[in-house]
């Protein structure tokens, strides 16, 4: 397989090329790509070095499938000429989320919207990817009516420049700032862009992208983004209202047998997911699992997740992994 990374050096490209070497997948050709001030810079891949490349480059080669981790305006560019060119492009960014003739993959979930003619495919919101993995055993045995969402997220979300203003912070240094306000000692409920209902471009993505990926455009769903000052990864308060009685063992149960969740929850021996320990991990930990008894089916769950592995590279990879195994890319 003849595979491009387009924006190799960012921090979801460098967890890319880690994930893409640990997983092993069978690379006949890896074509890196960045910005023209990094075309001939090297990268490591495999014990090989690589230079980078200009996207017009790799277009040229016509790779089998391009990872896309270099924001949504080179996606909405150059992600249509590649598609044409018969290679498959896997998105990153929010460029194509919403659109429905484009696939919004979590591999765990819904890999059968992928076919052979969807040549653009486009990697969740890392936040929805997390919850998703979490919700969707028990949607489907229970069904979800409505999800009230709180996130508190990683400074790693929101690039290389706020981990470095949280460092600066803590370190006593001024320096450039990625966000309005201090991060060190502090959390803000802003994440994204504000809209004028009052909400976030990152709150309505939870919204609209749970739904599709969950093929579920009647689920209600409202969300808060919290900028937290950790590195380790995104955490999730989500208050569930089913539409049928449930068991807690019954939920359990399913958690424990969904592939990629992995069950967290003694809260008497103070065991429950932490960003701290999600680091580093292609997991989703779920814990604080209760019963909500201010509504008929309520049930509170704390999702936590590294949004640089499982909410960006680790499933892109799963995705180009899928494409291998069953659509012969």
């Amino acid at each position: 397989m003849v595979l491009s990374l387009v924006g190799a050096t960012g921090l979801v490209g460098q967890v890319m090329v880690k994930v893409l070497e640990e997983r092993n997948l069978p690379v006949s050709r890896f074509i890196p790509c960045a910005s023209s001030r990094s075309v001939g810079r090297e990268v490591m891949f495999q014990g090989k070095v690589h230079k980078l490349v200009s996207v017009e480059d790799a277009l040229e080669a016509s790779p089998d499938v391009v990872l896309f981790s270099a924001g949504s305006g080179a996606s909405k560019k150059f992600a249509p000429l590649f598609a044409e060119k018969g290679s498959f492009v896997i998105d990153n960014s929010s460029a194509w989320r919403g659109d429905i003739n484009v696939p919004l993959v979590v591999p765990e979930v819904n890999a059968h919207t992928i076919t052979e003619h969807t040549k653009i495919i486009a990697n969740p919101n890392c936040s929805t990817i997390q919850m998703v993995l979490a919700l969707a055993p028990i949607h489907k045995a229970f069904g979800i009516r409505r999800l009230v969402i709180a996130t508190y997220q990683s400074v790693t979300g929101t690039g290389v420049k706020a981990v470095q203003q949280l460092k600066n912070e803590r370190a006593g240094i001024h320096g450039e700032m990625a966000y309005p306000h201090p991060i060190d000692l502090n959390c803000f409920p802003h994440g994204g862009t504000f809209l004028p209902n009052g909400y976030s471009s990152e709150e309505i993505k939870l919204v609209d992208e749970t739904r599709k990926i969950l093929d579920s455009p009647g689920i209600k769903i409202t969300a808060t983004v919290v900028r937290i000052p950790v590195i380790g990864g995104h955490s999730e308060a989500v208050n569930v209202e089913l539409e049928k009685e449930f068991q807690l063992t019954d939920i359990r149960k399913m958690l424990n047998e969904a592939a990629g969740v992995v069950v967290e929850d003694n809260p008497e021996e103070n065991i429950y997911p932490m960003p701290k320990f999600a680091e580093g991990r292609d997991e989703v930990f779920v814990g604080r699992l209760r019963r909500d008894p201010s509504v008929a089916y309520g049930l509170d769950m704390w999702i936590v997740a590294d949004n640089l592995r499982k909410g960006a590279a680790t499933n892109a990879v799963q995705i180009a992994q899928y494409l291998m195994d069953n659509i012969s890319a």
